[in-house]
Formats: structure tokens, sequence, C-alpha cells
């Protein structure tokens, strides 16, 4: 497990970024923290580091939101309204399991349990947790499995 220091949104994002230059086609990365933690400002960069210049904002409400034109196309969920595989299925999320470009995926302990179990994924997974270590400080842990 690799563990990253940042002392600011700026420096979040800047990882983000670095993640979305070198991500491979198929890769899920699944983010837990708490609210406000910073896992939409790290999609924001990894949204910069596949060459996308839309907005990006959090698929709270709206589960999902897919970004294209850049490197690879990129999909943005947030499962936090959702409570388990049975709501996850059934809102017909299963095929962003196994992307066809890059999925990053809020609250992924909905999915994966807690601590998160990556044998769910058949591909290539980043588990990412982030730990707020005091006002703008935050610890990311991260974690790649697969092939």
């Amino acid at each position: 497990m690799a563990t990253f220091i940042s002392h600011s949104v700026t420096e979040t994002i800047a990882l983000g970024e670095a993640w979305g230059r070198t991500a491979p086609a198929g890769l899920v990365i699944g983010l837990s923290g708490d609210l406000g933690a910073g896992k939409t400002q790290l999609v924001k960069g990894v949204a910069r580091g596949l060459g996308l210049t839309g907005r990006v904002t959090s698929p709270t409400f709206a589960l999902v939101n897919e970004y294209a034109g850049g490197r690879l196309p990129l999909a943005h969920l947030d499962l936090y309204r959702l409570h388990g595989a049975a709501d996850i299925l059934g809102a017909g999320l299963a095929e962003y399991f196994t992307p066809a470009g890059l999925a990053v995926i809020e609250w992924m302990e909905r999915w994966v349990g807690e601590p998160p179990d990556p044998a769910r994924f058949p591909g290539r997974y980043r588990q990412v947790r982030i730990h707020t270590l005091g006002p703008g400080e935050r610890q990311i842990d991260y974690e790649d499995f697969g092939a």
C-alpha cells in the first residue's frame, strides 16, 4: 500500500492528474472517505490527466456522470445514496465495474464492503482511502489489485 500526504486541494488534484495520465483502459478506482474528504477533487485531477476539459461535479443525485473527449472516457459514480449490491445492480450500474475506459467510484465500500474486498473486480482495481488529517490536509492510502 502506498500513502500520499496532501497539504492542499491543489496537491490532491495533482495526484489525480498523475493517475489520469497513466491510467490503463479498464481501470476501476474505488474511493472511500468521509464527506468532504476530497474524493471529488481527486476525480477532477483524474479527468484533467485524461485530457478532459469539461466541468467535473459529484454525481450524488445522478449516480453517474460520463465524460468523453479525452485519452479515455471517464465514468464518475457516486454510491452514497445506495445501500448494497441489490441497490447498485438495480440502478443498472454493473457495466461500470468493467469499464471500456476508466471508472472512478465514490463510496466504493457500498459495493466492496468494509474492509474492501477487491476480489469483486475481474480486472484492474485501485482501492483508495482518504483520511482527513486537518484543514486542507489529507492522507491518501491506495493499493492496486488485478492484472
